[in-house]
């Protein structure tokens, strides 16, 4: 197993701060699946959310940071239920604000090797120019000369200000209220021996 490392990132996320250097994702194939749905009912909601660029940090063969930026200008919903309308109503102010706000960003600035083929982390998320910390684990795996990083969140939407239908809003009607938790299952993908 390797050894565990922990390391501080700055913002500059150059690659001059490792001193070995980096690798950018494949934009084609990596990608953010989402999914949400209503806090009383059994109605889900998912689809996808494509990266527009994405760089990951490198020391040897270890991951030591990134840094991502998701265009929301490409967010789809993938599940055939009100789709034009849904991708519409999470473009608007109610929901990501897109006209005003199309990156989301993300900045791992902890890593830590808790296996050989899993990291912990610690990042900046940044959705609608609000910042903030969230922990998760990337799990790594080599096949036919690509590096597939995946991860499993969940984000709490409130916390970026998006309120709408929440089960903190008053007069919120029970039926309409939409968790404020949104499920992320997130994949990157590089080419190996980069």
């Amino acid at each position: 197993m390797k050894k565990i490392i922990l390391l501080v990132m700055g913002i500059g996320f150059g690659a001059a701060v490792y001193g070995q250097g980096s690798t950018n994702i494949d934009t084609e194939k990596s990608v953010i699946n989402w999914s949400g749905s209503k806090l009383f009912q059994f109605n889900e909601h998912y689809g996808t959310v494509k990266f527009s660029k994405g760089t990951i940090f490198w020391s040897g063969d270890m991951v030591m940071g990134g840094y991502f930026e998701a265009d929301m200008n490409t967010i789809v919903n993938t599940d055939g239920k009100h789709n034009e309308m849904l991708v519409s109503h999470l473009k608007n102010e109610d929901f990501f604000d897109v006209g005003n706000h199309p990156i989301a960003q993300l900045k791992i600035v902890d890593a830590l090797y808790v296996e050989e083929d899993e990291i912990k982390v610690e990042a900046l998320l940044t959705i609608k120019e609000v910042t903030h910390p969230i922990n998760f684990r990337i799990s790594v795996e080599e096949r036919d000369k690509t590096v597939v990083f995946k991860s499993k969140l969940v984000i709490d939407r409130t916390r970026w200000g998006i309120q709408y239908e929440s089960k903190g809003v008053m007069g919120s009607v029970k039926e309409s209220i939409i968790s404020d938790a949104i499920k992320l299952d997130v994949v990157l993908v590089i080419k190996s021996g980069c």
